[in-house]
Parts: structure tokens; sequence; C-alpha cells
């Protein structure tokens, strides 16, 4: 399915997949350069597809869908922004000629976490957590003896944390696999066992390759997950000088790597001054809405202009945080109330992402604020947060 109308045929064209909350701002970045969307998702009426110049709506594990796409429409960049997308598909259109962001080698490799994990950890050399791979439940059972609880597991393919869980017991073990399976992407039924790190806390350092301007960094983020989930995110993070050197260097290994141009939000985790790398996203991540309130160009902006090879200059402004809010159950085109009490927080904002259904603890929008310092920040955020209802 197709809808809208082509713009000018001299306006810079992008392909985008996977049309979420963050490809919405996204978009929103570039329809201010006057560049024409496309944008792909599996489900009508996604977030981004309610602004783009026009949509699609496949398949996106389907490559000759994809690909029919990208001959049709003939975009300057095609632009990935979740990961169940055929990736296959992707290095052979990019053999063609066509421009995939940030690379096509680094969209695979960070789709999938056997992938990614071993291209860090093998080829790279970066510190991470012991790790091993199961695709059955008795191999699976074998390997987090192996490893030893408390134990991580993930499924290789998923999004925001879905289907991860922390195994500390053994009546825990089986649990965390079929819990794996249900939210897993895509249906190898692959999972990651890794060990649990006893961090003192995890940071999202975004790292921008770019054409002419080398690595840049943004400062570090702070955030807290629920059940393996993006729920609340700060900035800057508080880290020592020598933990911070150690991530740029960790996040500037692994980017080069995986090459291309744009931001990767690269997760590691800190004890101390020692500092693991855990994964990498080549997107803007979604802990980094924060920087839509805390930095005179958010994230979204910044992968934009590294994809055009525009000069970027990245400041913070203030300290800040974001708190997201949820649906309840499930329905239909929601609405939302509490909008004026959470705003009438001072320094805060709100985004509502637009997704046409709910379902229980699905994400629905944020609140930014900004603060004296992060803790003041969070603080502001969580209350406006709490203010906004989602109403079935």
């Amino acid at each position: 399915m197709i809808i809208g109308t082509p713009l000018s045929s001299n306006a810079t064209k992008i392909l985008l997949l996977g049309s979420g909350e963050l490809g919405k701002e996204f978009v929103i970045e570039a329809m201010r350069l006057g560049i024409e969307v496309i944008a792909v998702d599996s489900y009508q009426n996604a977030p981004a597809q309610q602004i783009a110049h026009r949509y699609y709506v496949i398949d996106m594990k389907n490559g000759d869908l994809i690909k029919d796409i990208a001959y049709r429409e003939k975009p300057d960049f095609i632009v990935p922004e979740i990961e169940a997308i055929d990736t296959d598909a992707l290095i052979e259109l990019e053999k063609k000629g066509f421009s995939i962001v940030p690379c096509a080698n680094a969209v695979k490799h960070t789709m999938n976490r056997i992938s990614i994990r071993r291209l860090a950890a093998e080829k790279v050399g970066l510190k991470t957590s012991k790790y091993a791979f199961a695709s059955d439940i008795e191999t699976y059972r074998q390997k987090v003896k192996e490893i030893g609880l408390p134990c991580v597991v993930k499924p290789i393919m998923s999004s925001s944390g879905k289907g991860q869980s922390i195994v500390r017991s053994l009546d825990e073990i089986d649990r965390a696999w079929y819990y794996a399976q249900e939210n897993a992407r895509g249906k190898s039924g692959e999972v990651i066992i890794e060990e649990f790190i006893n961090f003192d806390y995890e940071i999202t350092l975004l790292t921008v390759r770019t054409k002419n301007q080398g690595t840049l960094f943004c400062e570090p983020i702070g955030h807290m997950q629920v059940d393996g989930d993006y729920w609340e995110s700060w900035q800057p993070h508080p880290m020592s000088q020598t933990a911070l050197n150690k991530a740029k260097e960790i996040a500037k290994k692994i980017t080069d790597e995986l090459g291309g141009y744009g931001i990767f939000g690269c997760e590691m985790f800190v004890k101390e001054d020692e500092v693991w790398f855990n994964e990498i996203s080549p997107r803007p991540h979604d802990t980094g809405m924060v920087t839509m309130i805390t930095q005179n160009m958010s994230e979204f902006e910044i992968h934009l202009r590294a994809i055009l090879g525009l000069p970027i200059d990245i400041k913070l402004l203030s300290p800040g945080a974001s708190y997201c809010f949820h649906a309840s159950d499930y329905g239909v085109a929601p609405k939302y109330k509490g909008l004026e009490e959470a705003l009438s927080i001072p320094g805060t904002k709100v985004r509502i992402f637009g997704k046409p259904t709910t379902r229980p603890k699905r994400r629905m929008g944020v609140a930014l604020a900004v603060g004296e310092n992060i803790e003041d920040a969070r603080k502001k955020a969580k209350l406006a947060a709490e203010s906004m209802k989602v109403i079935l």
C-alpha cells in the first residue's frame, strides 16, 4: 500500500524503514531542511507515517518488497529505524549503488546480538561480559550453568529490551528461555546468555561518525530500565574522566569498525573506572530522546546532519531528563489528559508519539524536563509523566 504524493523531483529523498517515535522526530528534522521522506512500516498510521510525504505498509522482513520500493522510489538515502528488517536486502541494495545509513555492514551486524557481540569482543577486542549462545533449551541450560548465576538472557533479535531477563535462581532459568522466545523478533529461537556485571551504572554514549569532522560525542546519558525496557534517562550522567575517556575509546573503536556516517547509541556498563561494551544501535537511541531538551541539537538533527555531511556543533544547554508514560490496556485511537498539569511544571515539555493502538505497558509518550541539576530534572520529568493519562 502506498499513500501520498511526491514532492519536486529536485528534492533530496529519504526512504525511512521503520516509522516509530524515533523515526517521527527524524522526519520532522528532515522536513525542516526540505527533504522528501517516504516512511515504511508493517502497520498503517505509524507515528512517522502520519507526517511523511507518503508511506508504504509492508512486511518489513520481506526483502523483495523493500527492494521493490527502493527501485521505485530511488531514494538518496535509505535510513533503517528498527531491527526487524531483512538486512540481506540492504546489503544487496548497497551493492547496487544505494546509500544505506550508516552503511549496510553496520546495520547487519547491529541487528543481531550474536554478530555484534562477536565483532566487538573477538575482532575489535573490546571488554565485554562473558557470553554464550544457545538455540535449543538443553544447550541453553548447559550454557547458563557455564556462565553462572546471576546471568542475563536475551533474544538475539529484539528491540527496547523486549524478552530480556535477569536469572538469579534455578527456578527462573526455564522461565527466561520462554520469555525470550515469546518476545523475539524473527523465528530463530536463539538466545544470548551473558554474565551479570555488577555495574555501578549504565550509560548511552551517543557517538557520531561524520564525513568532515571525525568522531563526535554527546555528553553521556544515564538511564533506567524496567523489565529491560527504557523508562527514564538523564544527561549528563556524572562519571570520572578516566571512565569517560575509556567509554569514548570503546565507542570510537566499534563505530570505526562498523563504518558509515550517522549517530550510534553505544550502551556501556561502568563500575568505578572500568567500562564494558554492551550493545550498540546504528541510529538515534530511545534513551537519547532527552537530547530534545538538553542540547542545542537533538540526536535526530545530529543524525540527519551527519548523513548529509552538514556541520555539527554539539552543545549541552542544561541538565535534563526524560520519563516515559505508558498505556495500561489494549485499545485504539487513544486520547490523553493531564497535559495542562504536566506543562504547568516549570521547564517541562511533552511529546505524545501518536501510536494508533495501545497494549499494556506500551510506551505512548515522553515527558522532558530541564533543571538546576539532573536530580531536579528527573523529579520534574517524572512528575510530568505521571500527570499524563492514556484514555482508551
